[in-house]
């Protein structure tokens, strides 16, 4: 396991530790979710990024179709 330290204003972390408190979780808890939702984002724009440039004959609209898709969320 690591430690991975970081500043935030006043403001943020005083949310943050509201957040954790109202899920009934630890801010080190909410921390290590927020970033597992964060790595599976990733993970998964780069899947279909990847799916889209191999399997299309069109590479270029895939991508467009991509992006518009993650303008959405």
């Amino acid at each position: 396991m690591s430690v991975f330290t970081t500043r935030l204003t006043e403001e943020k972390h005083e949310r943050l530790k509201h957040l954790a408190k109202s899920g009934n979780i630890s801010l080190n808890k909410l921390m290590d979710e927020l970033s597992t939702i964060a790595l599976a984002e990733f993970d998964t724009d780069n899947h279909y990024r990847y799916r889209a440039g191999a399997e299309s004959s069109n590479r270029e609209e895939a991508l467009k179709i991509l992006d518009r898709l993650n303008d959405g969320l």
